[in-house]
Parts: C-alpha cells; sequence; structure tokens
C-alpha cells in the first residue's frame, strides 16, 4: 500500500470535495462519513476540519462522536473497569447509534438525530435536545471500532498507527488487545475507502480514495 504525504487541512478539503461532488445513494438523501481510529488518533479534529470544509462549501453538517454514545458505567464495567473486550463489543451503544442517528437519516427519515446519550463523567443522561440535518446534509462520525457494524457509510476513513505508535502514544494501555483485535477481525486498512497513517500527528500521510478497500 503506498501513502502519500499530505496536511490535515487539505486532506480535509479532498474529502470536502469528494462528498460536494457525491451523490446520495439509496440511503437517503443525507451523506454519512465514518472517520475511525483509536483515541489516539485526532479523529475528532479531522472531523472539525472536514466539517469547516463543508459548510465554506455551503452544506449541512452534524459531528458526532462515539463517546457520546457510551453505555452505562453499570454495563461497560459489568467485566471490570479495564476488560479489552468489553471495552471492544461493549462500550459503545450500537444500538442507540442506530436508533438515535442513522435510522433518522434513512430514506423517508426526518433528519432528527440526538448528539450525544449519555455523559461517562456524571454517568448519567446528557438529555441533549434533537439538531435536525436538512436533506443534503452529511453527517460525520468519529471514533473506534465504527467498521464492521454494517453502519451505512458513504465514505470511511480510517486513521491507522502502527503497532508500535499506538502503544507510545495509547494512554490506557490495558485497551491495546482491543485495538489489535479489531485489526485482526475487520481489518479496518482493507475495508475502509481511504487510509491516513498517523503515526506522527504532524505529518500525515494517505492512500487516497479507494486506496483502502
Amino acid at each position: 500500500m503506498r501513502y502519500e504525504a499530505i496536511t490535515w487541512e487539505r486532506l480535509a478539503g479532498t474529502l470536502a470535495g469528494h462528498l460536494d461532488a457525491a451523490t446520495p445513494g439509496d440511503g437517503g438523501p443525507w451523506l454519512k462519513v465514518a472517520i475511525d481510529g483509536p483515541p489516539a488518533a485526532p479523529g475528532g479534529e479531522l472531523a472539525g476540519l472536514l466539517a469547516e470544509a463543508l459548510r465554506a462549501r455551503g452544506r449541512a453538517v452534524h459531528v458526532a462522536g462515539t463517546g457520546g454514545f457510551l453505555r452505562p458505567a453499570s454495563l461497560r464495567y459489568e467485566y471490570g473497569k479495564r476488560d479489552p473486550d468489553a471495552y471492544y463489543d461493549g462500550w459503545t451503544d450500537i444500538g442507540a447509534l442506530w436508533r438515535e442517528v442513522f435510522t433518522p437519516l434513512e430514506p423517508g427519515g426526518t433528519g432528527r438525530v440526538l448528539p450525544d446519550l449519555w455523559d461517562p463523567a456524571t454517568d448519567r443522561a446528557t438529555r441533549s435536545p434533537y439538531v435536525t440535518l436538512p436533506p443534503g446534509g452529511v453527517l460525520l462520525l468519529h471514533g473506534p471500532f465504527l467498521l464492521g457494524h454494517w453502519f451505512p457509510f458513504d465514505l470511511t476513513v480510517h486513521l491507522r498507527l502502527s503497532a508500535a505508535a499506538l502503544a507510545r502514544r495509547t494512554e490506557e494501555s490495558w485497551t491495546l488487545p482491543a485495538f489489535a483485535r479489531y485489526e485482526t477481525e475487520v481489518d479496518p486498512v482493507s475495508t475502509a475507502d481511504a487510509v491516513v497513517r498517523a503515526d506522527d500527528p504532524r505529518h500525515p500521510a494517505w492512500t487516497g480514495l479507494g486506496g483502502g478497500g
């Protein structure tokens, strides 16, 4: 796989141009984008830059992170606070993402999406008001383990860190087996539409669109 050096700003502009020219398919009048990567990767930052680039083109955008859709602590920590398997497939409320984010953006949907559901700091519902994304708008969802759930994404971008870089930059080292499992079971480098190498966040490189899968 070949990578080309790029800046985050130019990457965001390139992705925005691609999305602005894209026509929503059978998934309804909204485009849905995944920015997949571990917390050690700048997924939220890229989502913010991409949102700015899209808004500059006149597109409505809603940015959401899986960190706002965690399950209650009683469920996340059922097998302890440092169980990598629970972190991998039990921390994020996948059902809530389908119900509150993706279903409203299906054909004939209302476009009313919930920005977040659960505050892990208080372990309480956020009670955030719904946001209406107009037809033609773009959903940007960022977070780890986004691929492999059959979410109806129109574009998937995976931020890749080598095993050494991931270990070096991950604060919660107990989560590392979860990312190794993701690489084995989902193979995001082959699955994603584009892969961004982010070992050094100051000098990203990417495969270009269509370079992942």
